[in-house]
């Protein structure tokens, strides 16, 4: 399974590439605001910093909601670097513009996805990966990582090669449960990733073996 980490923070993107178990980054305007980047060209310059700091895939949100215009921005998000995969919304509009960029060549992510319809029309119409939003399920008491698992059944069964992208990933035992029901990548906030570290044997266990090298060394 690829990790991605969901955010535009410089800092936090470089810390996850660090560990040397980064995939990719997503960001959406709401990420990119949260930093206090606007702009059109302020926007594609962090872009640009973010693909210089990670090796692998970095999905960069539309804006426009009409196909003319999705096009049209996707193509400059495109052009920015190989790597940028164009994020396009579960609409009409949207589908339509995948569509159309599968078979230009050029990477997408169809996100705001929440049923296995929604799912199977982006497969459909080539997507390189499909965004369920599973902690936003969660949210209104339906069964998200449910979600991830039908995907699985359907996207097997006629063997699309669209790839299931859990997003709103809520906390580490997501990522934990994802794994689970096969998705291929998780995207989620640093906090959830670095909570994979954790257990309170592994510190009890480590705090045990450095107490008894010191006895042993006094």
């Amino acid at each position: 399974m690829k990790f991605f980490i969901d955010t535009a923070n410089l800092a936090q993107i470089e810390e996850a590439q660090a560990l040397g178990i980064l995939d990719g980054v997503t960001t959406n305007p709401s990420l990119m605001a949260k930093e206090g980047i606007t702009g059109e060209e302020n926007i594609r310059n962090h872009y640009k910093k973010i693909c210089k700091t990670v090796h692998g895939d970095v999905s960069a949100e539309v804006i426009a909601t009409d196909f003319e215009g999705m096009i049209e921005e996707g193509k400059t998000l495109a052009k920015i670097d190989p790597r940028i995969v164009v994020k396009v919304p579960m609409t009409k509009e949207g589908i339509k513009a995948i569509s159309y960029f599968s078979k230009e060549g050029i990477k997408t992510n169809c996100t705001l996805v929440f049923s296995v319809g929604q799912a199977l029309l982006a497969a459909k119409a080539g997507a390189t990966y499909v965004s369920p939003f599973l902690g936003r399920l969660d949210d209104i008491s339906t069964d998200g990582l449910g979600l991830i698992e039908e995907m699985r059944l359907v996207y097997d069964n006629y063997g699309f090669k669209t790839q299931i992208l859990a997003a709103s990933i809520r906390h580490t035992m997501h990522i934990v449960d994802c794994a689970k029901m096969g998705a291929d990548v998780i995207t989620a906030p640093l906090s959830a990733l670095n909570g994979l570290f954790n257990h309170p044997l592994t510190d009890i266990g480590l705090e045990k073996f450095l107490a008894d090298y010191k006895k042993g060394n006094v």
